[in-house]
């Protein structure tokens, strides 16, 4: 045949039935592709509110986290200091804010815990609306005393305490604080009566012990320990499990005969507002658990005197729950009220 007489082979239609089998079977295969992708998280910054000033032990551990994680994340994680009302503004901010995985809050016992624990009104309920991430770090307390003081140890602070029931003040940086429930456990346990001395803050009660107004002092470790270097203050003990790497000559009070499981410590608490997804959770608690383990900063954090944690979610409800008994079972055995 002649290539001009070859039939001219035109291309078969599909039914339009055949077509739509097609496209059906497209979709069964990737049924999102017919759809827009949701952004990957993080797609733009992430911003972790401190409940306190610049400065403090929640705000150094703040930043250190952030720094590392915006590395990790390649996604900028911004710090913001909203202070007041004991920490009451921040933690209400992150409950209030849009459960979507960027803004976060870094938190201490007493707005989640020693507060609820207390019986205290909030504009917040942090067990149903704030989400537990994990533990961060904890920074233990020391109980120290000004020179004067003949005591040299736990048992023979508790030994002038007997002999003098109720004439040996304890300062704190205030009513309802962490520092005063230490005290309280220590008066449970070595059955003694201390008086509570609170102040409004750290430094004041730091000032008034280095001036021998009060004697014992039960306050974070960093502002201590250039003094007790000085000798103007004697650290009887820490109050964490065990010593710490900052005075690791200082015994633990759970140390001690009669005080096993003694642990009062500020731990630095990370959380996200309620409903927050699930794997945005489980992926900031990966890479903060992650973080806080790293050797870089384990050792940036031991350097102020906290101590690197890193739970997973459930373990960190559960050593929450744990807190808010022990908290609420103390305040209910020493009528602890919090401060209005």
């Amino acid at each position: 045949m002649s290539p001009r007489m070859r039939p001219t082979i035109t291309p078969r239609r599909r039914a339009p039935s055949a077509l739509l089998a097609v496209a059906g079977l497209v979709l069964a295969v990737a049924p999102d592709a017919a759809f827009a992708q949701p952004a990957a998280y993080p797609s733009k910054p992430i911003r972790i509110v401190v409940p306190f000033p610049p400065g403090g032990g929640v705000d150094f551990v703040a930043r250190t986290v952030a720094q590392r994680l915006g590395e990790s994340m390649k996604q900028q994680v911004l710090v913001e200091n909203r202070s007041g009302a004991g920490g009451r503004i921040g933690a209400e901010t992150v409950a209030r804010s849009a459960p979507d995985g960027y803004t976060l809050l870094i938190a201490s016992p007493a707005e989640v815990v020693v507060l609820p624990a207390l019986g205290q009104k909030l504009s917040y309920d942090p067990r149903r609306e704030l989400q537990p991430i994990t533990l961060a770090g904890e920074a233990p307390l020391v109980i120290a005393v000004h020179p004067s003081v003949t005591a040299k140890s736990i048992p023979e602070l508790i030994a002038l305490a007997r002999a003098q029931p109720g004439k040996i003040g304890f300062g704190t940086p205030g009513a309802g604080s962490t520092m005063q429930f230490a005290g309280a456990m220590l008066e449970i346990l070595g059955k003694v009566d201390l008086t509570h001395i609170p102040y409004k803050g750290a430094a004041p009660a730091l000032s008034d012990a280095l001036g021998g107004q009060v004697p014992v002092l039960i306050v974070g470790i960093p502002p201590v320990v250039q003094h007790a270097k000085a000798g103007k203050l004697r650290v009887l003990a820490v109050t964490g499990e065990r010593r710490s790497g900052a005075l690791p000559e200082v015994p633990a009070v759970a140390e001690l005969p009669g005080f096993a499981g003694y642990r009062f410590t500020n731990w630095m608490g990370v959380f996200a507002p309620a409903k927050t997804p699930a794997p945005i959770v489980e992926r900031l608690n990966q890479e903060i658990v992650r973080i806080v383990r790293e050797p870089v900063t384990r050792d940036a954090l031991a350097a102020q005197g906290v101590d690197a944690a890193g739970l997973s979610v459930i373990e960190f409800e559960a050593f929450l729950d744990s807190e808010t008994r022990r908290y609420a079972t103390i305040a209910r055995e020493r009528m602890i009220v919090a401060e209005e």
